[in-house]
C-alpha cells in the first residue's frame, strides 16, 4: 500500500489515479450512492453526538457564533433533494466550521488513508509580518520538470495568487481555534491533504512561481498532484486495542505526517519494516520506535555539547516500552541540558504524552483533567454497564449537574497520577521544550504538563501550540457506547465515519481548570530563521541553548554494586536516601564528588533523594531486586 503513488485525475464521472497498470477510477461524489434515508442516518448520528456528546459544543457557539445543531436540523429537512457532493460538502463544512481538527467528518472508505500531496515542502520563516516561504525538501524529482527547483528556492506564487495570500485563503478551510493555528495548517495542507477527511484538491496540478533568491528573476513550474496511502506505523494505537478509548489526536495530521515521512524519509520509513534498529542519520541514536522518535547530541555555541530528542508523534500503542525506550535515549545524551521538540506532533496517546514528564522532573507531575458535557446522553452512557470500567468515575457529578445545572462534569485524569510518578526522573540536566501551532492533542497535553509542572520554559514557534483539547473517540466507539441506550446511534452507511472531541481537557497546576481548545499553550516566541528550515535548526538549537546555559544546574548518578552504593553529585547540599518509602537514615549534607555508601541489605527500591537550600532538586530510583 505504501509505495502505490499515483496522479490524481478528476473528471465529471469520478476519480481517476494514474498507476502502471492504467487507470484506477473511485466512486465518484457525484454519482449519487447514498439514497434519501443514508442521507437521513447521516445527518441524524451526526444531530445526536453534537447535541448529546461534543464536548466544545458550548464553546463554539460561545467563539463562533456557530450552531452546528441547527445547521443539521435544517441539513435533515433538504438532504434528499441535493445532489451526493452537495451533500457531503455541506456536512464537511458544518463540521469544519467548528475548527476543531478532533471533530472530523470521513468518507467515502475508498479514500481512507490516502493523502493527496505535491512533492515538495514548504516551510515558513522570518516574523509574521513579513514571512518567507522555502521550499525545504523536494521528492519524486521527475515530476518537476525545471531542476532549478530544488531546496531552497524562495516560493512566490501559487496558481497565480501571492503565496501569503493564497495561503491566507486557504486558512478558511482549516481547523484551529486561532489565526495562527489556521494558517499554520494551511501551509502544510497546500501541499499534503488528508482525502479521508477533505476533499480532493480543487486542480490536477498546481502552477508554482518561485525565485532562486531575493531579486533573482521568477520561474514558474507546474506540479501534478500524487496520492500515497501511507499506512498505519506497526507501533501504533491498533483500533479495538484497549488503548483507542484513551488518544488525543488530529487523524488527518497524523495521516499526513505518515505521508511527508514516506516521501522524504525513506531511512525512517524503512526502518519500521526491518527487525534490526536503524538510525535516521549519522549522529542519530539507534531507536525501536523510529516513527516515534529520534535523539542526538547536538553542539552549541553557549553551552557546548547538549541533548536533543524529537517526539514526532504520540501514536504508539504501548506506552510501557515507549516510556522506556525515551528514558534509554536520554539516559545516553550530555546532562548539561536537554531540547524535547514536540513541534508537529499530531498527538496520539494520552498515556503515553503524559506519563514521559515525570523522567525530567523530581516532583510528581499532576497530569491533566478531563471532563464530560453534562447531557441526558452523557448520563445515559455513563451508566451502561458496558462503560463503566471508561467512564464510572465522571457519574456522579453528572448526575449532580441535573440539580446544580453544571455545563460539565467534574474534571478527572484519563492518566492515573500513580502512573505519571512510577518511573520517576530519569534526565537530570535542565530541559527546555519546543513547540509550535501544529503542535496537537496530546503534543498539547505534554506541552501543557511540561509548563504547568514548572519542569522547564516553553518555546513556541507563534504564538501557542495547535490548541487541541480533548480525548477523541470515533464514531464506531460512540456507537458501541450508546448501544442499549435510548440514545442508541444508527449503523452509519458503508465507508462514512466520524471523529468527535468527547472528553474536553483543562489544565492542571496553577492554570486548573483552563480549557485547552482554542487556547493552547503559550510559550516564549522564536521566530524560524532560513538557516534553521535549511541547516537542521541550528539557531533554535542555540536559542535554547541559551535558556539552558542560564538554568540553575545539578547532577546525579547513582551506580549499584554487590556491597555498596556509589552516588556522585553536583550542585546539591543534602542527601536523602528511602526503601520502598521509608527513611534509610538521617539527611546527611553533602558536597561535589563522589560519596560511597553501604548497599542496603533489604528491600525492592531504593530512592535517592538530593536538595539544594531545601528544594528537591534530583531524584533516581533502583530496583534492589
Amino acid at each position: 500500500m505504501a509505495t502505490r503513488t499515483p496522479s490524481l485525475l478528476k473528471s465529471q464521472t469520478g476519480v481517476l489515479l494514474a498507476t502502471r497498470a492504467g487507470l484506477m477510477r473511485l466512486p465518484a461524489a457525484s454519482a449519487d450512492q447514498l439514497d434519501a434515508a443514508d442521507r437521513e442516518v447521516i445527518v441524524d448520528a451526526l444531530l445526536t453526538a453534537i447535541a448529546g456528546a461534543y464536548c466544545h459544543l458550548h464553546q463554539k457557539r460561545a467563539g463562533y457564533a456557530n450552531d452546528p445543531v441547527q445547521a443539521l436540523e435544517l441539513l435533515r429537512v433538504r438532504a434528499a433533494d441535493m445532489s451526493e457532493a452537495e451533500f457531503h460538502m455541506i456536512v464537511t463544512g458544518i463540521v469544519v466550521d467548528l475548527r476543531d481538527a478532533h471533530t472530523l467528518y470521513a468518507g467515502p472508505a475508498s479514500l481512507a488513508g490516502a493523502v493527496a500531496q505535491l512533492p515538495f515542502l514548504v516551510e515558513q520563516y522570518g516574523s509574521t509580518d513579513e514571512p518567507q516561504f522555502l521550499v525545504t525538501k523536494v521528492g519524486h524529482s521527475k515530476l518537476i520538470k525545471d531542476p532549478a527547483f530544488k531546496p531552497g528556492v524562495l516560493l512566490d506564487t501559487w496558481n497565480g495568487i501571492p503565496f501569503e495570500r493564497a495561503v491566507a485563503i486557504h486558512a478558511d478551510r482549516e481547523t484551529g481555534g486561532r489565526p495562527d493555528a489556521r494558517l499554520a495548517r494551511a501551509l502544510e495542507s497546500l501541499t499534503f491533504r488528508s482525502l479521508q477527511y477533505g476533499p480532493p484538491p480543487d486542480e490536477m496540478w498546481v502552477d508554482i512561481g518561485f525565485r532562486d533568491g531575493p531579486g533573482k528573476a521568477r520561474r514558474e513550474v507546474r506540479i501534478p498532484w500524487r496520492i500515497v496511502w501511507p499506512g498505519r506505523p506497526a507501533t501504533g494505537v491498533r483500533p479495538g486495542a484497549h488503548t483507542a478509548l484513551r488518544v488525543a489526536v488530529s487523524p488527518a495530521a497524523e495521516q499526513v505526517r505518515r505521508a511527508k515521512k514516506l516521501m522524504f524519509s525513506g531511512k525512517e520509513w524503512h526502518a519500521e519494516h526491518l527487525r534490526a534498529e536503524m538510525a535516521r542519520d549519522a549522529g542519530w541514536i539507534k531507536t525501536r520506535f523510529p516513527d516515534a522518535l529520534s535523539a542526538r547530541t547536538f553542539p552549541t555555541k553557549v553551552l557546548g555539547d547538549v541533548g536533543y530528542v524529537r517526539i514526532w508523534t504520540f501514536d504508539v500503542n504501548d506506552h510501557e516500552a515507549f516510556v522506556d525506550e525515551v528514558t534509554r535515549l536520554v539516559e545516553q545524551l550530555p546532562d548539561t541540558g536537554l531540547i524535547v521538540d514536540v513541534r508537529g506532533n499530531p498527538g496520539g496517546l494520552i498515556w503515553a504524552a503524559e506519563r514521559l514528564l515525570q523522567l525530567f522532573t523530581p516532583n510528581k507531575v499532576q497530569p491533566t483533567r478531563f471532563s464530560l458535557v453534562a447531557t441526558p446522553l452523557t448520563r445515559a452512557m455513563a451508566k451502561s454497564a458496558f462503560n463503566r470500567m471508561e467512564l464510572e468515575p465522571w457519574i456522579a457529578s453528572l448526575e449532580s449537574a441535573i440539580s446544580t445545572g453544571e455545563a460539565y462534569s467534574q474534571a478527572l485524569p484519563i492518566t492515573d497520577p500513580s502512573w505519571c510518578d512510577d518511573v520517576g526522573q530519569r534526565y537530570g540536566g535542565p530541559v527546555v521544550c519546543v513547540a509550535d501551532a501544529n503542535t496537537y492533542s496530546s503534543g498539547d497535553l505534554f506541552c501543557a504538563g511540561f509548563v504547568d509542572n514548572e519542569i522547564g520554559p516553553l518555546v513556541c514557534v507563534g504564538q501557542a501550540t495547535g490548541a487541541g483539547g480533548a480525548n477523541v473517540w470515533t464514531s464506531h466507539d460512540l456507537t458501541d457506547a450508546l448501544d442499549g441506550t435510548d440514545f442508541a446511534l444508527p449503523r452509519l452507511p458503508d465507508g462514512v465515519s466520524f471523529t468527535m472531541a468527547f472528553r474536553r481537557a483543562v489544565r492542571a497546576g496553577d492554570a486548573a481548570g483552563v480549557p485547552i481548545e482554542d487556547l493552547g499553550i503559550a510559550g516564549i516566541p522564536y521566530a524560524m530563521t532560513r538557516r534553521d528550515v535549511l541547516d537542521g535548526n541550528v539557531d533554535l538549537i542555540d536559542w535554547c541553548a541559551r535558556f539552558l546555559a542560564g538554568a540553575p544546574y545539578s547532577s546525579l548518578r547513582v551506580a549499584l554494586g554487590k556491597s555498596e552504593l556509589t552516588v556522585t553529585t553536583a550542585g546539591v547540599d543534602e542527601l536523602e536516601l528511602y526503601v520502598d518509602g521509608r527513611p534509610l537514615e538521617a539527611a546527611r549534607s553533602i558536597g561535589d564528588g563522589v560519596l560511597k555508601l553501604p548497599r542496603p541489605a533489604a528491600g525492592e527500591r531504593l530512592e535517592v533523594v538530593c536538595r539544594k537550600a531545601g528544594a528537591v532538586v534530583q531524584r533516581r530510583r533502583v530496583a534492589l531486586t
